[in-house]
């Protein structure tokens, strides 16, 4: 559980009450919240949703949950490199967010790779802070809309390498924060931790490497959304392949019951404060059709009708057959409080 905040070692800063929190931090909280409301979590990966009858099957890698609804919220993971030193020093100078983390390096050389419009809308918002932006692209021109391209070749902080490819991240070890402290328990045999100082670059043409300097890597080629398990029961965004397309204005899914939140629907902002608001739309929504279905709560509904005929049998029962308490008194407590009849 959790998504691309578990996996955000750094603080979170673009979450509205939040501060000096880190992401794996924030999801503990949220899990401990809804299990105080009830909630209930089975950590199985789903593998695939039966929606060709009523209730929905949901088939994990281990077992088979039927449902009347389903809110899928399984988000989008961004694309990587793979390559060397790049899932090391994730959250230590290697992200892929610039709008999550780029405030961390102010003043500081920083690099981009990609050429989508992504890529450019991160390069323009680093350069506002950061002392130069290098851009990385394998080609000789930009697939990104010509605005934003343009706004980048122009950019007196942006530089750009055409026709590169970065091929590994370069790190050095994380400085101590007290170098005084001599404190016998360093465990000698802990990993170094690293945080990036550079990235080694290729020419597509010529194969020669040059070194960078730089200290932070932001990796913007685009996400993809895990949503490889509806493929056949909903429909996907025709603009943006395996987004869910969802109703305007709505979680609504082209499925009676299958809503969709977060990321997987959302291939804009993909920023936490967004896929909180929208996964707080889709409970709304799923609540609102499950009504409108007539389909509520089972374990209550099945109280309530159980009651109702209990009670529908005693009121058919005639008066003499009711059970009155004073005549096994012989009938003369009759109308007699019980402090009374007590004393008797």
């Amino acid at each position: 559980m959790g998504g691309q905040l578990q996996g955000k070692g750094v603080d979170v800063e673009n979450y509205p009450g939040l501060f000096n929190v880190t992401g794996p931090a924030v999801v503990s909280l949220m899990r401990q919240q809804a299990i105080e409301f009830g909630a209930t979590f089975e950590a199985e990966t789903v593998i695939g949703i039966d929606a060709s009858s009523r209730p929905f099957r949901v088939k994990t890698s281990s077992s088979t949950i039927e449902t009347h609804a389903v809110i899928v919220a399984t988000g989008a993971e961004s694309n990587w490199l793979n390559v060397t030193g790049e899932y090391e020093m994730r959250g230590a100078g290697v992200s892929s967010c610039a709008t999550c983390d780029g405030h961390m390096y102010r003043g500081k050389h920083v690099i981009v790779v990609g050429g989508g419009d992504t890529a450019m809308e991160d390069a323009l918002v680093l350069a506002r802070t950061s002392a130069s932006v290098t851009v990385i692209h394998r080609r000789d021109t930009f697939r990104a809309s010509k605005v934003l391209a343009q706004r980048v070749m122009e950019h007196p902080s942006i530089f750009i390498r055409w026709n590169t490819v970065l091929t590994e991240v370069l790190g050095k070890p994380l400085e101590a924060a007290d170098e005084s402290d001599h404190s016998e328990d360093v465990d000698l045999d802990a990993p170094v931790v690293k945080v990036v100082s550079g990235a080694i670059v290729k020419d597509v043409f010529t194969g020669e490497e040059t070194k960078i300097d730089a200290e932070a890597v932001f990796v913007a080629i685009g996400h993809t959304p895990t949503t490889q398990f509806l493929d056949g029961i909903v429909e996907f965004d025709p603009k943006h392949p395996g987004y869910i397309l969802v109703k305007d204005g709505s979680t609504r899914t082209s499925v009676p019951g299958i809503f969709a939140c977060g990321d997987v629907a959302d291939s804009v902002y993909r920023q936490a404060i967004t896929s909180a608001g929208s996964g707080a739309a889709a409970a709304l929504d799923a609540e609102r059709w499950l009504s409108e279905e007539g389909l509520g709560n089972e374990e209550a509904d099945f109280e309530a009708e159980l009651l109702a005929e209990l009670m529908a049998d005693g009121g058919s029962k005639t008066v003499d057959m009711e059970y009155n308490v004073y005549e096994d008194a012989g009938g003369r407590m009759t109308g007699m409080k019980e402090s009374v009849a007590a004393e008797l």
